[in-house]
């Protein structure tokens, strides 16, 4: 491992590198959850919590035909919703989540997912990770989506020390230009999952070796790394971190 830089400076400049290099390493980065609508996304998003964006785009397109506008929530009969959640885990609550959403949205904002953060907070199930995916990804409002990927991955990478997810996004916020932090978000979600991960990083086929103190906590030997890797972009992952 590298020791970290000591200076606000430093860290700023070494997180900002690393965050053009996480662009290039990461062009196809987005909100893995389809959607259509803003009401949609919160939906989606409310239902991802404990189980992968996978499944719940597997089960979004029937619930959302069932139920194109929040006063469909709002009316909704809740074993018929309950069956539609079942696969998603947690149904029973996420039913009665989408429904006191609907109602809330019909009661208080005419039905539409409303674009401030403090208005998004007073919503069921709607926490800050929540409604930065929803503004960042459906109003263009930036924000820093704080899940357990971004917060392992900034706190390997020595951007901040902080483990409060509140904290961490200010602290993250302060390196990084607003403009980039939607997108920074998703990339660094993707390179926790396909290149940084938890017990096992692939440090030795990494884009980002050059910069991080946390180097070596995965095998360092590059045909070990390269095995390590995931997602549809392995060739290309291995091929720009060889180059780098």
């Amino acid at each position: 491992m590298t020791v970290p830089d000591r200076t606000p400076l430093a860290r700023t400049r070494r997180a900002r590198r690393m965050a053009r290099e996480l662009a290039a390493t990461h062009p196809d980065a987005h909100c893995e959850l389809d959607f259509d609508t803003p009401l949609q996304l919160a939906v989606a998003t409310i239902l991802s919590a404990q189980t992968t964006d996978v499944r719940v785009n597997e089960v979004t397109p029937k619930l959302f035909a069932r139920y194109p506008t929040a006063a469909d929530y709002a009316a909704a009969d809740r074993a018929e919703l309950e069956e539609l959640l079942r696969p998603t885990g947690f149904f029973r609550n996420k039913a009665d989540a989408l429904i006191k959403l609907g109602q809330q949205l019909v009661e208080r904002f005419d039905g539409q997912i409303p674009q401030r953060m403090d208005d998004l907070l007073t919503l069921p199930w709607i926490g800050r990770k929540t409604a930065h995916v929803i503004l960042g990804n459906a109003f263009d409002v930036p924000g820093i989506t704080v899940d357990t990927h971004f917060a392992r991955l900034v706190r390997r990478w020595a951007w901040t020390d902080e483990t409060d997810p509140e904290k961490i996004e200010y602290a993250v916020g302060a390196l990084i230009d607003k403009r980039e932090w939607t997108m920074l978000s998703h990339r660094v979600i993707f390179h926790g999952r396909r290149v940084c991960h938890a017990r096992k990083p692939a440090c030795g086929a990494c884009t980002l070796a050059r910069w991080c103190p946390a180097y070596g906590t995965g095998p360092t030997d590059r045909d070990q790394a390269v095995k390590l890797l995931k997602g549809p972009r392995v060739a290309e992952l291995a091929a720009r971190a060889e180059a780098t």
